[in-house]
């Protein structure tokens, strides 16, 4: 028994030695790494998709970076219900919102739309309300000039005597509590407004293709193009005071960085902040870099890059969100329609299920992805991968079940295992119609992901976001144009795969 005693004995100081040599050793480099790391933390700026927000980010952004920290900016994310759920689900640090969003949106219950009311029930969920900014950007109702005299009107309060009036409001005032139906109810509006994208009313109004939309009241716009805001006679909007909302584990350096912005912007001066954006067509780093010099702050400024570099990396990130999503709906849809196709009721199922995802709206269906894949490039591709499935399956288990079955009996009769059959025999035969399958997801996955941009992910959505913010068409452009370029080049590749890798007889029948 000495042998096993002594060697216990010899592994028991083995290990009393490692606890008191190398344990502490690696506890102290764990705590050093752990500080390392938190002194290092990389702060994401977020921004919603319009002109105030985008400048707003960026003050925010360049005045942390001015004291020394490191932000990575996600502007130009869709509305409230994406912002909230990166900041949620830890994609962001912080973004800019409103009082009155965050009592009617976020928390949809009766608390004051002030920021002391509000720090408690955003704790419960890990946010934090930092100091207000100075200015307070509550909805509004507008008109042209030339409408309003025309119509007499100066107050909502007359508006439910124009039942017919043409009206358009941006689809998230459409559904807020805060916004359409709240103000129907209080007002007894009979209009039925139609949605429209914010970045677009203006234009609409000045076409005259519309009478009245909502507006923010410290819109650059309103001046630009001369607007008439409607009086809110009977005290409907509540108070939509800016301020940072963070996260609670937002590092104290950061909060009392933000701090400093407080009180510093009232109504007249964003205004004016905005207008020097969207009616002097400076970029949001110039104008945010001016107003924190006037302040007497350090900036750190953006360098704008070219429209070309912009263009070329925009594109790239286009072709990689497509491509990787239309490979992976190929290799998930080609073999899942060959293992359905010979069942009638497995097919119908796969197929319903697949169609049904085509149903839900894209932005929609982006910002369900959040919460579990947060925001960026993640999200899209699994977007555009349900997106490509339908016309893969449709167009393999369509091909597939058109097979002669005469020719299944030959391959059978011959002996072909099934794996042989599909290998030599079906896949062959169907190719035309899968080719054709793809060919319809890859532009499917070209125009759907332009919307990747309102959940961070870049791409040639990118400047149509920003162009429809500042209601710039040149903008807009920029991203449609290429957007519809690739697309086409799209359908020659897939013309010139076609000819290579099917018989001219098989295609001229397939094509008929």
């Amino acid at each position: 028994m000495t042998g096993p005693v002594l060697m216990s004995d010899r592994a028991s100081a083995r290990g009393r030695r490692w606890t008191r040599q190398v344990l502490p050793w690696c506890v102290a480099s764990l705590l050093m790494l752990a500080l390392s790391a938190s002194a290092e933390r990389t702060l994401v700026v977020g921004s919603k998709n319009f002109t105030e927000s985008y400048l707003l980010g960026e003050i925010m952004a360049q005045r942390l970076e001015g004291k020394g920290w490191r932000v990575t900016r996600r502007f130009g994310l869709g509305g409230t219900l994406i912002c909230y759920e990166a900041l949620v689900s830890g994609e962001i640090d912080l973004y800019v919102e409103y009082t009155g969003t965050i009592t009617e949106v976020i928390l949809a219950g009766d608390v004051a739309p002030e920021r002391d009311a509000l720090k408690a029930p955003l704790a419960e969920i890990g946010l934090l309300p930092l100091p207000e900014l100075g200015f307070d950007n509550t909805y509004a109702v507008v008109l042209t000039a030339d409408r309003a005299a025309e119509l007499g009107v100066t107050r909502l309060s007359q508006l439910a005597d124009l039942p017919t009036l043409r009206v358009a409001f941006s689809h998230e005032f459409l559904r807020r509590q805060d916004g359409w139906p709240g103000l129907r109810e209080r007002y007894g509006l009979r209009q039925r407004p139609v949605g429209i994208e914010h970045g677009l009313s203006y234009q609409a109004l000045l076409r005259g293709s519309i009478d009245a939309t909502d507006a923010y009241s410290t819109d650059g716009d309103l001046e630009r193009y001369g607007l008439v805001t409607l009086q809110d006679d009977r005290a409907f909007f509540p108070r939509y005071a800016a301020l940072p909302l963070a996260r609670d584990d937002l590092p104290e350096g950061a909060r009392a960085v933000l701090a400093d912005l407080a009180g510093r912007i009232d109504d007249e001066r964003m205004r004016r902040l905005n207008a020097e954006v969207v009616v002097g067509q400076r970029s949001f780093a110039a104008v945010a870099a001016d107003f924190l010099a006037a302040e007497g702050f350090d900036a750190s400024p953006v360098a704008s890059a070219t429209w070309r570099d912009e263009l070329l990396a925009n594109t790239v990130r286009h072709l990689q969100l497509t491509l990787i999503a239309l490979g992976l709906a190929v290799l998930l849809g080609l073999p899942l329609g060959v293992l359905v196709h010979r069942s009638r009721r497995a097919s119908r199922v796969v197929l319903y299920a697949a169609g049904l995802l085509q149903t839900i709206p894209s932005i929609a269906l982006l910002a369900l992805m959040i919460p579990v894949f947060g925001i960026g490039v993640l999200p899209a591709i699994a977007a555009l991968l349900l997106y490509s499935l339908l016309p893969i399956l449709r167009a393999t288990v369509t091909a597939l079940v058109s097979v002669d079955p005469l020719l299944r009996r030959v391959a059978v009769g011959m002996g072909l295992t099934d794996f042989q059959q599909v290998r030599h025999l079906l896949l062959p035969l169907a190719l035309p119609n899968v080719l054709a399958g793809v060919r319809t997801a890859a532009v499917i996955s070209i125009g759907t992901a332009t919307l990747a941009a309102f959940v961070g992910a870049g791409g040639l959505g990118q400047p149509i976001v920003t162009g429809l913010a500042l209601n710039d068409p040149g903008l807009i452009l920029q991203g449609a144009i290429p957007a519809a370029l690739l697309a086409v080049a799209t359908e020659l590749c897939f013309e010139a795969l076609e000819r290579w890798l099917i018989p001219a007889h098989m295609r001229s029948a397939s094509s008929v």
